[in-house]
C-alpha cells in the first residue's frame, strides 16, 4: 500500500511555506505520493514573485539569518525540490479568479483546479493536513 499525502496551503507567511515544503518533501522522498493545494494566502508560496520573499511574523525577522546560517534552502529551491520529488502543486482556480491571477503568474510546472480536484486526489489519502 502506498502512503498518500494531502496538504492544504492556505496561508502565505514563511513559517507556512517551510511547514508546507518540509513535509511534502519529506514525505515525497520517502516515496508517499503528495498534493498540495494552494489557496487563497496560500497561493503566495508557488507565486513567481512573491515567494522569494515572504513575510516573517512581527518581531521574527531575525529568523531569516537563522535560516541561511542552519543552510536551510530558501522557498524557491523547496518549491522546486518538491517538484523534483514528484509533489504534485494544484493552484485553487476560484481563488486566481476572484484575485484577477492567471497561470502564467506561478512558477512552472503548477496545475490549476478546482476543489474537486484536490478531492479527488484526497478522497483516499492516508494523511490530510492543513497549513
Amino acid at each position: 500500500m502506498s502512503t498518500k499525502i494531502a496538504i492544504i496551503a492556505s496561508n502565505g507567511g514563511m513559517f507556512d511555506a517551510y511547514k508546507v515544503f518540509n513535509i511534502a518533501t519529506a514525505s515525497a522522498a520517502t516515496n508517499a505520493e503528495v498534493a498540495i493545494f494552494f489557496t487563497f494566502e496560500g497561493l503566495q508560496l508557488i507565486h513567481k514573485e512573491a515567494h522569494h520573499n515572504l513575510p516573517l511574523p512581527a518581531g521574527k525577522e531575525a529568523l531569516a539569518q537563522g535560516f541561511q546560517k542552519a543552510n536551510i534552502p530558501a522557498i524557491p529551491e523547496l518549491v522546486k525540490m518538491a517538484q523534483e520529488l514528484g509533489v504534485k502543486l494544484i493552484a485553487c482556480q476560484m481563488t486566481m479568479d476572484v484575485m484577477g491571477l492567471t497561470k502564467e503568474d506561478f512558477v512552472d510546472g503548477i496545475e490549476v483546479g478546482g476543489a474537486v480536484t484536490f478531492l479527488d486526489f484526497a478522497k483516499d489519502a492516508n494523511v490530510s493536513l492543513s497549513f
